[in-house]
Parts: structure tokens; C-alpha cells; sequence
């Protein structure tokens, strides 16, 4: 079973992790092991950590046949002439950034960047968005790191699924023009998109099935994507998931969770050491849910009343 887990400054499982929603401070040091091999993205201070014992971090994660990744941008911040929109900083100075992160053992890279329906898009958001993403990942392989592209549509909105879609369309286009552009090999990327959803305060919801043919209609002649969660719960992002791959696609769509494979797990950790066991069987049982929905096996069926609780928070930054 392969998957993501998707790191941040402050969010991570491994090491230092702050979920609002699981109402945990910030830790630092390996707290919440596991012996479950998968991807992890993580923070830049995160690669260079030890354990306690002196062990470095990346070795303990390659020991485990985990792929070390990292974050490299610098956050969000207001796009000015923009329509209260953001735009993602950190180009300055990645390419020497990211050979570093090679030679430290990183094997991937993440950067990620948003645009807001409610906001717009204005074409200028839309623009600054895909060009930092194409430069991002030109200069990501360029350093021998596979990049993540993530070209996010925040949920925040009432706006119905055909409003997302169509941002999303004109987003993702502008992408991969820029990717093109800048001479990105489509082949050494891979793509993250949101799932095409209505807004999380729209009216009219949509069905696991509705968000399938929605997304599978928007990634014809594109590549083989991974899904971040964008604020779902854990039951609606594994069973959306386990639509898309139950409907006709060329595609295997896996995914890339943080707070849908984390959630539950964290609170039941709790940031206390007698938890872990209980932490670590929570989260196996989460992965193992979507390793079956990435295949189009899942049913549901003993999930938990946590598992349903959305996590949506408006204006949500990392």
C-alpha cells in the first residue's frame, strides 16, 4: 500500500504536528511512530532533525521504505492589485534550496498554492498561481526532486459544482500551459489536484458519484493525478475517492490526505505517550480504507461517527 501523507510546518504526523481541528499544540521530536511504509512530505526543519538517539531523520524514514519529501514554499501571503486573492513566495533562492534537500535525501517535492471562487478568480490570481507552480517544478527537477503539483480550489463558497468546474478547468489549463512553457517533463510530475466539489456552503451537495463524474470529465488527456482531501471529512474524501475509481478512467487515482488520513488519528494520540499504540492502529485502519478505495474496493462499513465529521475551516492556511 502507497500513499502521501502531506507535511507542513505545522502539520505533520511524524514530527511537530497542529491540527485545529484535533485541538493539538505543536510537539517536536519523532512522537507518533509507525512501521507502515508511505511518502512523507515534510517540513525543511524536519529534514535536517534526529531522533532522540541521534539517528537522522531521513534514515529512520528510509529504514521504514518511506520517501522522504519536502515543502518548499514560503507560505501564502495577499496578491496585491488582486481581489483580496493570495499568491504563493518562495522561487527566491529554491534552486539552491532544493539540491540541498537532494543531497539531504528528499525524493519529492510540494509546493502548495490556492485560488478562492469567492474571491474572483481574477485572471491575474489565476496567472501568479500557475506560474509559481511551473517554475516551482522546472526548477524542482531540475534539482533531481519529482514535484507535486498542486493547483488547489479552496472550498470556501456557496457556489455549485458547475462553478467549481469551471474555475478548475481554466485553472488547470493555465497550468499546464505554463508547465509547458517552462520545459517541465509531464512524466516526472505529479499532479494534485482538489476533487471538483461544490462549495462547502453551497446548497446543493453533491453525491460521491456527482464528484467522480465531475473530476473524471476534468482530467481527460491529463496525467495520472493524486487527491488532497481540501477539508472533507474522512468518510466523504475515502468514498469520493473509491467513486472515481469504481467509474471508467484510464487513470489508477490514488491520493495525498493530511487531515483526511489524519484527523482521527491525532486526536486519538492526543499528544500523550500511552495513546500511540491505539494513534498508530487508527491511522493503519484510514490508510487502509483508501488503499481500498484507490482500487475501488471500499464499502464503508464499520466507520467510525469521528470519520464522518467534516473539517472544513474557512480560509484555511498552513
Amino acid at each position: 500500500m502507497n500513499y502521501i501523507s502531506d507535511g507542513s510546518p505545522l502539520t505533520m504526523v511524524l514530527v511537530g504536528v497542529k491540527r485545529r481541528s484535533s485541538g493539538l499544540d505543536r510537539v517536536s521530536s519523532a512522537s507518533l511512530g509507525y512501521d507502515h511504509g508511505y511518502d512523507e512530505s515534510c517540513a525543511e526543519e524536519t529534514l535536517y532533525q534526529s531522533t532522540t538517539e541521534g539517528k537522522k531523520m531521513v534514515d529512520v524514514l528510509v529504514e521504514q521504505n518511506i520517501v522522504p519529501g519536502i515543502k518548499v514554499d514560503k507560505g501564502l501571503v495577499p496578491l496585491v492589485g488582486s481581489n483580496n486573492e493570495s499568491w504563493c513566495q518562495g522561487l527566491d533562492g529554491l534552486s539552491s534550496r532544493t539540491a540541498a534537500y537532494y543531497q539531504q535525501g528528499a525524493r519529492f517535492a510540494k509546493w502548495r498554492t490556492v485560488v478562492s471562487i469567492p474571491n474572483g478568480p481574477s485572471a491575474l490570481a489565476v496567472k501568479e498561481a500557475a506560474w509559481g507552480l511551473a517554475r516551482y517544478a522546472a526548477i524542482s527537477q531540475d534539482s533531481g526532486l519529482v514535484p507535486i503539483v498542486e493547483p488547489e480550489i479552496l472550498l470556501d463558497g456557496e457556489h455549485d459544482i458547475d462553478r467549481t468546474y469551471e474555475v478548475a478547468e481554466k485553472v488547470w489549463a493555465e497550468v499546464f500551459f505554463y508547465l509547458a512553457q517552462n520545459n517541465v517533463m509531464f512524466e516526472g510530475i505529479l499532479l494534485k489536484p482538489s476533487m471538483v466539489t461544490p462549495g462547502a456552503e453551497s446548497k446543493d451537495r453533491a453525491t460521491p458519484e456527482q464528484v467522480a463524474a465531475y473530476t473524471l470529465k476534468l482530467l481527460r488527456n491529463r496525467i495520472p493525478p493524486a487527491f488532497l482531501s481540501g477539508g472533507q471529512s474522512e468518510l466523504e474524501a475515502t468514498l469520493n475517492l473509491n467513486a472515481m475509481n469504481q467509474a471508467p478512467n484510464p487513470w489508477h487515482v490514488s491520493f495525498s490526505y493530511a487531515r483526511a488520513l489524519q484527523n482521527t488519528c491525532l486526536k486519538t494520540w492526543g499528544g500523550r505517550a500511552e495513546n500511540v499504540n491505539a494513534a498508530q492502529t487508527t491511522l493503519l485502519a484510514r490508510a487502509k480504507a483508501n488503499s481500498l478505495a484507490q482500487l475501488g474496493k471500499y464499502t464503508g462499513e464499520g466507520e467510525s461517527e469521528e470519520a464522518k465529521e467534516g473539517m472544513f475551516v474557512k480560509g484555511y492556511t498552513y
